[in-house]
């Protein structure tokens, strides 16, 4: 599970209005490219949502469908029921990596310091989420590369398709991608995710 959310790369980070709006994101994410689908705690009903995707694209096996802002170990279990494989949260949550580790799935935690890195990964999480990665920016991973070579990093805010390929040069495992996948859809509708997807996909080609 582990190598098909790195070989695929990209997190589509999916906020939606409701249901069917989370739902229609994570699908035309998927048709551009994008194969990892966190859908957030902030999107109403979002066990549903979840519930939903992963039945929906159950013979699909490069596509994972997972959870974010998972704020407790609650909220982790709920994600868990519904059928999530992994969970993202905005920090350090000892309680989730637990109940992660007790239902084998993967956690992935938000980062900001060294320690916080440091203590996550003592915890056994897999891949650090650099959050806010629009704070930070890509001279972070390098600068925690250097005397901790083997953390995995995967930023998530602030990623857009000019600096995608910053990112990825600096080291990063994965990248998580917001508001920046919907932000044309009250103007062009869904299918402008499929678009937006596909220029992330060229922008880590070339």
């Amino acid at each position: 599970m582990l190598n098909i959310l790195k070989e695929n790369y990209f997190f589509a980070v999916v906020r939606g209005r409701d249901e069917n709006d989370a739902k229609e994101i994570a699908r035309y994410a998927i048709k551009g490219g994008i194969r990892n689908i966190e859908i957030t705690f902030s999107t109403p009903n979002a066990p549903q949502v979840i519930h939903d995707l992963s039945n929906e694209f159950i013979g699909c096996e490069d596509v994972v469908i997972g959870a974010g802002t998972v704020m407790d170990a609650d909220l982790a279990k709920q994600a868990i029921d519904a059928g999530a494989q992994f969970l993202v949260s905005p920090h350090f949550c000892k309680s989730i990596q637990e109940v992660a580790t007790l239902n084998h799935r993967l956690y992935f935690p938000g980062c900001a310091t060294a320690t916080e890195v440091v203590r996550a990964m003592e915890a056994g999480c897999p891949i650090i989420k650099v959050f806010p990665g629009g704070l930070v920016g890509p001279s972070f991973i390098k600068d925690i590369h250097g005397p901790i070579p083997q953390v995995e990093l995967m930023p998530s805010g602030g990623v857009s398709v000019k600096n995608v390929a910053a990112w990825k040069q600096a080291g990063a495992c994965a990248v998580g991608i917001g508001s920046a996948l919907a932000a044309r859809v009250s103007e062009d509708g869904y299918e402008s995710v499929t678009e937006i997807a596909k220029e992330f996909v060229k922008a880590i080609g070339e």
